[in-house]
């Protein structure tokens, strides 16, 4: 009797540590990461015609606020090499709680 809840126990044990070991690996999956964004994560989100250019009418926040900064050549989209060469936005503090 004292052997098998001492299994039982064992067992028990066990599965709580690896379920743990495993849940704390996984992470917060609602994480937004961190940088700035792609673009092809910009094109995915913008890109409403889908002609793989995000133009000034597409954009909207932050991007459309610095379009005109970052359009370089002035042609209305902005490029990969556009958004690379972008200057960095000035840091917004936030509330803290």
């Amino acid at each position: 009797m004292k052997n098998s809840v001492n299994k039982v126990i064992g067992t028990f044990s066990l599965v709580l540590l690896i379920s743990t070991a495993t849940f704390a690996q996984q992470g917060n999956s609602d994480e937004k990461p961190k940088g700035p964004p792609t673009f092809k994560q910009l094109l995915k989100e913008f890109d409403a015609n889908e002609d793989g250019k995000i133009s000034q009418k597409e954009v909207k926040g932050p991007l459309a606020e610095d379009f005109k900064k970052i359009d370089i050549d002035e042609d209305g989209f902005i490029s990969e090499k556009e958004l690379k060469n972008a200057p960095k936005p000035e840091r917004r503090d936030r509330p803290r709680n």
